[in-house]
């Protein structure tokens, strides 16, 4: 039995691996300023862990729970690009300021290992597909800028003070939790939420371009797996599913799902969007033991059955 601590674990992704921790058997605590997060993601383990409400760009708070942990997995953050571009100031504070108050406390505690989220989003408008670690980040939107930013923080804490840092680079994550309703929200979210109400389904562009889109659960086994994977520390590693989908196959395969054909709505394409994104997961394959467990559809059915359940 191991101790943790989560950053953003009452968020979506934050939440479905506190819940696999707690199944383990692992002890749990959860720091969230609920900004993005919601302490309902946490209702069916709220017993079993440590909720500290709380911000990481409080220093000392840190500090004091990474003293703590044994292992500190670092998911808390200001998501979406729109939201960056239109407060960047925001942006930086939480992703950048905040995650280097993580690393220095988790160096200052000395943790067995980080683990942080990081984005595709660093990678930009490369024409090379798939994207793969060993290209030179791009980013485009304030957003990536900052998860870059980290990136090269928790790097520079590797080399110089020897911080067992893994990152990783998260390929358009979905599944249960992830709300649907905020302006912000990502596209399968809104989709689901819009197929099951009988909605026009939003899509900025022509709906050609194409996302590797990657089921939570296969975040939640990375995670863990490279909280003690060997040769994992200093390393950096894509998170997906390894396949592409255009947005309009995605709807197609979401009204086979749900059985019928499904509207769209075409809206003005998004500044800081890039076009096509895949991952090459070799390096994770390898260097984790990393294999994803859910493709797009069975993710895709797991997330239409979670959203039908609250209806």
């Amino acid at each position: 039995m191991a101790r943790y601590l989560v950053t953003g674990g009452a968020g979506f992704i934050g939440s479905n691996i506190v819940d696999e921790l707690v199944r383990r058997g692992d002890t749990v605590t959860v720091l969230d300023n609920f900004t993005t997060g919601a302490q309902a993601n946490l209702a069916a383990v709220t017993d079993r862990i440590t909720l500290v409400p709380g911000d990481i760009c409080d220093l000392s708070l840190t500090q004091k729970l990474a003293k703590e942990a044994e292992y500190i997995l670092h998911l808390a953050a200001l998501p979406s690009v729109p939201r960056s571009i239109a407060d960047p100031l925001a942006t930086n504070r939480h992703n950048v300021e905040g995650s280097l108050n993580v690393l220095w406390a988790a160096k200052e505690a000395g943790v067995k290992r980080v683990v942080v989220a990081s984005s595709s989003s660093v990678y930009g408008e490369s024409a090379e597909l798939p994207k793969r670690e060993s290209q030179v980040p791009r980013p485009i939107s304030p957003y990536a800028v900052s998860k870059h930013a980290v990136e090269e923080y928790a790097l520079s804490f590797h080399r110089l003070y020897g911080l067992p840092v893994v990152l990783l680079r998260y390929f358009n994550v979905f599944g249960p939790r992830q709300s649907p309703q905020s302006q912000y929200a990502a596209a399968i979210a809104k989709f689901v939420h819009g197929a099951l109400r009988g909605g026009r389904l939003p899509i900025h562009g022509d709906g050609g371009q194409s996302r590797d889109f990657t089921f939570v659960a296969n975040v939640v086994q990375a995670n863990l797996l490279a909280c003690t994977a060997a040769g994992a520390a200093g390393g950096v590693f894509n998170i997906s599913s390894g396949r592409q989908i255009t947005l309009l196959e995605l709807v197609a395969m979401l009204g086979e799902i749900v059985g019928r054909q499904l509207d769209v709505e075409y809206q003005p394409a998004r500044a800081g969007d890039v076009r096509h994104s895949l991952g090459d997961i070799s390096a994770a394959r390898a260097t984790l033991g990393y294999v994803p467990t859910h493709d797009i559809r069975a993710g895709l059915e797991a997330t239409v059955d979670y959203f039908r359940g609250l209806l």
